[in-house]
């Protein structure tokens, strides 16, 4: 695999949220892997889905964000560990340029732009409510067929406090603001997040 393009920026890697368990050769090779995932789109060639080392191929759930010029432009993700962290890494960084239905797709020319962000998820737990930590814990509220999932770094974003976490949870899932104190299913989970833009 190609390194991102020269005028792309450059893996700035920082952990936000969780402790760090991915080096930073991982971290460089995942964010470089999701550049050629997109690049791939736009150009002939397979990409292979094999991961290199045991540790990319855990079973992982992983959301890839897009940023440019500072603004979102992309991010599709796997909440649960169905696939190899390197296959997801590589199946959501595609899908966030082209599949996100909230932006139109992102073109061969803007491609060399993107600046990304990966949230590498643990497996989502149940959570009484006091047990949440705003900054600490993405959240996933499901009831009645809808689901509705925030990144641990959403409510820092906009300075929310736990109880309005809560509310923007369902707001997500189509369900009413006070459907987590009613029979919703809340569940928790921790995401180690790197990406080359400090925003």
């Amino acid at each position: 695999m190609s390194p991102p393009p020269p005028n792309s920026p450059s893996a700035v890697v920082s952990s936000k949220v969780a402790a760090q368990e991915f080096s930073g050769e991982e971290r460089a090779l995942l964010l470089r892997l999701a550049h050629d995932s997109i690049s791939a789109a736009f150009e002939p060639g397979e990409l292979s889905l094999e991961p290199p080392t045991p540790h990319l191929a855990d079973l992982r759930g992983a959301f890839t964000s897009l940023y440019l010029r500072g603004e979102l432009r992309g991010c599709v993700g796997y909440v649960l560990p169905e696939f190899s962290l390197y296959r997801a890494v590589t199946e959501t960084a595609r899908a966030a340029a082209l599949n996100d239905n909230r932006f139109s797709p992102v073109t061969k020319l803007e491609a060399p732009h993107l600046e990304i962000e990966l949230s590498i998820l643990s497996a989502p737990q149940p959570i009484r409510v006091e047990e949440i930590e705003v900054g600490r814990h993405g959240l996933l509220i499901s009831q009645h067929g809808h689901r509705g999932l925030l990144l641990p770094q959403v409510p820092l974003e906009h300075n929310w406090d736990r109880i309005t976490f809560l509310e923007q949870t369902c707001r997500k899932a189509g369900l009413p603001f006070d459907a987590w104190q009613k029979d919703a299913t809340l569940q928790a989970f921790t995401a180690e997040i790197f990406g080359e833009k400090t925003r």
